[in-house]
């Protein structure tokens, strides 16, 4: 009996010192309603009529709703279909900001019909006091979900409210 406690014991102490790979996180500050016009702002803009592609630079700030989106560099990828807005490639120092959540990144992804953003690049994550970081961060716009995935660190305020 002793031993298997012992055992237990040591499976929990290891558990909880394990680093986590992946962490569930709510995201009640970055809900969005994803069928809101989407404003871009920019130094410069520099449009592909080949590739159908747009690109913005330079102090790059985007905002649909209460989110804004910055950074250097942002390329805009047209659908084929209907010239609709399918992906938002932001690039260079990027900061998502909506109510009290933000989060930073080397690179972010924005697929605006599924209100899928895709966060790459030392990955942080600033909900009040508390902080996740990670690899990559996906969030739904749509339900406030996300995901943080390699090698993610946190830490916990006990205690407080």
């Amino acid at each position: 009996m002793r031993s298997a406690l012992t055992r237990l014991s040591l499976i929990l102490s290891l558990a909880m010192a394990a680093p986590a790979f992946a962490q569930q996180v709510d995201f009640g500050g970055l809900k969005q309603d994803t069928t809101l016009p989407v404003e871009v702002t920019a130094d410069q803009l520099s449009v592909d009529q080949t590739s159908g592609e747009a690109t913005f630079t330079g102090n790059v700030r985007v905002t649909q709703g209460e989110m804004i989106l910055s950074a250097a560099s942002l390329r805009v990828e047209y659908a084929q279909a209907d010239k609709r807005i399918a992906r938002l490639h932001a690039s260079g120092g990027v900061t998502l900001v909506a109510g009290p959540d933000a989060a930073e990144s080397a690179e972010a992804v924005y697929t605006v019909d599924s209100g899928a953003v895709e966060m790459t690049g030392n990955v942080l994550l600033t909900q009040g006091n508390t902080a996740v970081s990670g690899e990559k961060l996906v969030i739904d716009l749509k339900s406030g979900k996300g995901t943080m995935q390699g090698r993610v660190k946190t830490v916990f305020q006990p205690g407080g409210n």
